[in-house]
């Protein structure tokens, strides 16, 4: 409890040292209201795939297709909406469509969790190869229902979990604060948790505490699909239109915001807060380098680097702490 006690602090006083950098850097300008409610809006998709990927890296895996599955998520909910309701369409009947729909693509997003589960659960597929295998099987499906085309024109129901306020609150970010908050819940108060925490540590030892090691990867990556399937909500909320690529990038940065927020990559360890935080950290120097101008795919080399130099602290520490246990 104290090593993750300890990140944290670290992490928090990381937040504010770049905070204060970029405030520096890019003048009064990045420190008004609706500066921060702009980095409001683009935070919560990345947050909930990193919520994704976060929860697979505590089992020692990874989910290499939450933004195929998103994607593909997307396209259905665009496919369906596109079929039945006009983009001007308005009143309590629309809201239940638009709802009911949304529960079509959260389910899509689920059954390929499913599938990815059982891929590596019963089926003993490495996580990173039977992930890679749906999320390339994915992106060629949703190429060949858009036909590489953009879906777009969506009811403002839709479009109010992407654009929406509430009480100066964007929408999307209430709609990850709720995600984190479950998740947190989830992770530190139910049986589920600890099995995933213990899962990570030490399979053999979970396998023979009486847990069923299978069901546990099986719910893992369920919830890594649900959480996709709403990511791809507020993605296609946000831009009023679904496509087969959106959001490639996020890819890395969903690693990256996990590592960075202390989940460790062979399982067993991480806290949400601590990825919330690290999340929070990435959005303001993406968004501080956006406002001084810098290439974006400047800004993409950077995410690497960050996450090569992270990747080596941490070899670095634990080399240390070994060293010291072993003294």
């Amino acid at each position: 409890m104290q090593r993750k006690v300890s990140e944290l602090t670290v992490l928090f006083f990381v937040l504010i040292a770049v905070l204060l950098l970029m405030w520096a850097l890019n003048g009064s300008g990045f420190m008004s209201f609706g500066y921060f409610q702009s980095m409001a809006f683009q935070l919560p998709e990345l947050g909930i795939l990193s919520l994704a990927m976060m929860i697979t890296m505590l089992t020692a895996g990874i989910n290499l297709s939450i933004i195929a599955s998103a994607n593909l998520a997307g396209i259905i909910i665009a496919m369906i909406l596109g079929r039945l309701l006009p983009s001007d369409s308005t009143g309590i009947g629309s809201s239940l469509i638009v709802l009911a729909t949304i529960m079509v693509g959260v389910g899509v997003a689920a059954l390929i969790g499913l599938l990815n589960g059982w891929l590596i659960a019963y089926l003993e597929i490495s996580p990173i190869l039977a992930t890679l295998g749906t999320m390339i099987a994915i992106s060629g499906m949703s190429i060949v229902l858009t036909k590489g085309y953009v879906l777009s024109g969506f009811p403002q129901t839709l479009l109010f979990f992407g654009n929406g306020v509430i009480l100066g609150i964007p929408v999307p970010m209430l709609v990850f604060i709720v995600c984190a908050l479950i998740m947190s819940l989830v992770l530190r108060r139910t049986p589920l948790g600890m099995r995933i925490y213990l899962l990570g540590s030490n399979p053999v030892a979970c396998f023979y505490s009486g847990v069923n090691n299978r069901a546990v990867l099986l719910y893992t990556y369920l919830i890594s699909g649900i959480l996709a399937g709403l990511a791809a909500v507020i993605m296609i909320a946000r831009f009023n239109s679904a496509k087969a690529d959106y959001g490639e990038s996020y890819l890395l940065l969903t690693i990256l915001a996990s590592v960075l927020g202390g989940v460790s990559a062979s399982g067993g360890f991480g806290r949400v807060s601590g990825v919330v935080i690290a999340l929070v950290i990435l959005q303001l120097i993406s968004s501080g380098l956006n406002m001084m101008g810098v290439n974006n795919f400047l800004t993409i080399a950077l995410w690497g680097i960050i996450l090569i130099l992270v990747m080596v602290i941490k070899f670095v520490i634990d080399k240390r702490q070994e060293r010291r246990a072993a003294a």
